[in-house]
This record gives C-alpha cells, sequence and structure tokens, in this order.
C-alpha cells in the first residue's frame, strides 16, 4: 500500500499539486510546535502513513523527504531528469510556503540518490550535477550544509532521489 501511495504521489505530477485546497494547509499541534499538513495529500499521508510532510520544533522545521522520480510516460534523459528534480523542489517549495519559510532559511539538505538505477542510468557525479543545477534555481548562497548519500532503492517505484530539508525559523 505504501509503495501504491508513493507511486500516486509521483504520478501526481505538477497539476495536482497545484490544484486549490482551500481547507488547507493545516496546523496540528504537537510538543514543541506543530505539524504542518499542506494539501490533502499530505493530510492522506499523515493518517494513514503516520508521518508529518513538515514538523515545526521549536525553531526548527524539519520537512520529510520527496520523492524525485518519473511519472509516468516521461523519460530517463537528463532533461528528463531536470523536470523530475524541477518538480520535487516545487513541491519542497509549497511545504516550506504552507510553513512559514522560504529556501532561504533552509539550514540543511539531505539527499538521498539511487546511484546507476534504470530511472536515470548517468553516473554518479553526472547525477549530482544535474540535480545540483537545478537545486540552485532554488537555494541560492549563503548555501546550507549539504549531504548526498547513495543507497539501492527508495520506497516509490521510479524513486531517483529522495530531499529532505531542514530550516531554521527564529520564533
Amino acid at each position: 500500500m505504501r509503495t501504491l501511495l508513493a507511486a500516486m504521489l509521483i504520478a501526481a505530477g505538477p497539476a495536482a499539486a497545484q490544484t486549490p485546497q482551500p481547507d488547507y494547509p493545516k496546523r496540528v499541534l504537537a510538543p514543541g510546535g506543530e505539524v504542518v499538513l499542506p494539501s490533502a495529500g499530505s493530510q492522506r499521508a499523515y493518517d494513514e502513513f503516520h508521518y508529518a510532510p513538515a514538523r515545526r520544533a521549536g525553531d526548527y522545521l524539519y520537512v520529510s523527504g520527496v520523492v524525485i522520480g518519473r511519472a509516468p510516460g516521461e523519460g530517463n534523459d537528463d532533461a528528463a531528469f531536470r523536470a523530475q528534480v524541477r518538480r520535487g523542489f516545487q513541491t519542497l517549495q509549497r511545504i516550506l510556503q504552507a510553513s512559514g519559510a522560504r529556501f532561504e532559511d533552509v539550514v540543511m539538505v539531505n539527499s538521498f540518490h539511487v546511484w546507476n538505477g534504470p530511472d536515470y542510468p548517468g553516473d554518479p557525479m553526472k547525477q549530482y550535477r544535474v540535480f545540483d543545477e537545478v537545486r540552485s534555481e532554488f537555494i541560492k548562497a549563503p548555501y546550507p550544509a549539504a549531504t548526498a548519500v547513495g543507497t539501492t532503492g527508495l520506497l516509490a517505484p521510479g524513486g531517483i532521489v529522495e530531499v529532505q530539508l531542514i530550516a531554521y525559523l527564529p520564533q
């Protein structure tokens, strides 16, 4: 079931993500802060799989990983990967905005990469360069700390990279 939901989130693409949702974002009080639910899809994930897309604790906002990958019918070349990374960062941007944050507030980026997988056949440095090229459209200097980790797979079928953020938002 988790794999199915993850596949649906990737396949939904940019059109579904931008559908107006007047009841969102929602906030759920939590010890030391709150959970932020930016959309109906994030509400579903919160209810069914028990994770928050974003959780504020004190002065920090923790953003759960967003899986970047191929939607049905998309290619696996550099141009397609650029579009997929851009779509993922647009999703992260919506989560940050729903939480009252911006990319300028991000202090840590963790990325988990499927190197040499079937959904992006480039070598690790090529994949990272394309990823970084798009990331740089959203994140400007002064840059946050960052870690890139290689892995053999992600939860979502077709997943190539998962990106997690930590932002500093003094209260």
